[in-house]
């Protein structure tokens, strides 16, 4: 079994959140793969950056998920992942789809649908954080 370590970003604008669909329909949240010597934030923030061309800064990390599946490209190899997420703010919705990761649209949803349109449970899960970390912040 091979490990793999991924950082990805909860990116907040006002009271909305960046989701990118891929070619096949899903929604999910950008991330990806750390790179040898490189930091977990640092990562996530690139990361946001390719997948989603959005300029993000870190607010604060919000946990980590972890999961397995099997590689169909290298003999159907078992993956054991461990995603780091933050949550981030932007300035601006500006952001553009990474066609070559299979994305074909990237775009700020209002934080209440997000949950919803999020393809995967630990997605919705980081999500359903990421807005209560808001909601503290917002009430303080």
């Amino acid at each position: 079994m091979r490990e793999e370590i991924s950082a990805g970003g909860v990116v907040v604008f006002g009271n909305a959140i960046l989701l990118l669909r891929k070619y096949n329909g899903d929604w999910v949240l950008p991330k990806g793969k750390v790179k040898e010597g490189e930091e977990i934030d640092a990562a996530a923030i690139r990361e946001v950056y390719e997948e989603g061309k959005a300029k993000a800064e870190i607010v604060k990390y919000i946990g980590k998920i972890n999961y397995s599946f099997k590689n169909c490209w290298q003999d159907h190899e078992v993956v054991h992942k461990t995603v780091h997420w933050y949550l981030m703010k932007t300035r601006n919705m500006d952001c553009i789809p990474l066609k070559e990761e299979g994305f074909v649209e990237a775009r700020f949803v209002h934080m209440d649908r997000a949950s919803e349109m999020a393809k995967y449970d630990d997605e919705r899960e980081i999500i359903h954080k990421a807005i209560e970390e808001m909601k503290k912040d917002f009430n303080s």
